[in-house]
């Protein structure tokens, strides 16, 4: 073998244990990702059953119903579109009716989000990028103040 074909193999043999290195990595990773969307998106373009997702929105007055076992059933809504959501455990202490939540699980072949964590914002002025955003293309957003306190602001990192 020629210095040349040494080398060529060489790198080629690098190459290969470099990508081989990167897709085992995006594999193991992949389990990992949640991309974000909102009610509207959901009921436009259903996901497949197998791909996780962060739904994001307002949580809809008078549908939250408690059951035995820690079961709890609600829906997530953007002003255009609601997505009932399935979840068994523990909310949030502040979860309630009419506040910005993202729920993180599937969705099931019936179009119900099965969540398996629930995301409450943490004090009166939070509320999560991607939902403001959403309710703001949904025509939803309402930064004026409520009687519960100051307006929701969105935070950026």
């Amino acid at each position: 073998m020629t210095r040349k074909q040494r080398r060529l193999t060489l790198i080629g043999l690098a190459g290969l244990v470099l990508a081989s290195a990167v897709g085992l990595i995006l594999y193991a990773l992949s389990d990992g990702i949640a991309f974000f969307a909102t009610p509207s998106e959901i009921a436009a373009n259903p996901p497949s059953p197998d791909r996780r997702l962060r739904l994001g929105g307002l949580v809809e007055t008078g549908s939250l119903a408690k059951e035995d076992g820690g079961v709890v059933r609600f829906a997530v809504t953007d002003g255009k579109a609601a997505v009932p959501i399935h979840y068994v455990g523990i909310l949030p202490d502040l979860f309630r009716e009419g506040q910005g939540v993202v729920a993180e699980g599937t969705v099931s072949p019936a179009g119900v989000f099965e969540a398996d964590t629930i995301l409450a914002k943490h004090d009166e002025t939070y509320m999560p990028k991607e939902v403001v955003e959403a309710l703001k293309k949904s025509g939803e957003w309402r930064p004026e103040a409520s009687a519960e306190g100051p307006a929701p602001k969105a935070v950026t990192r």
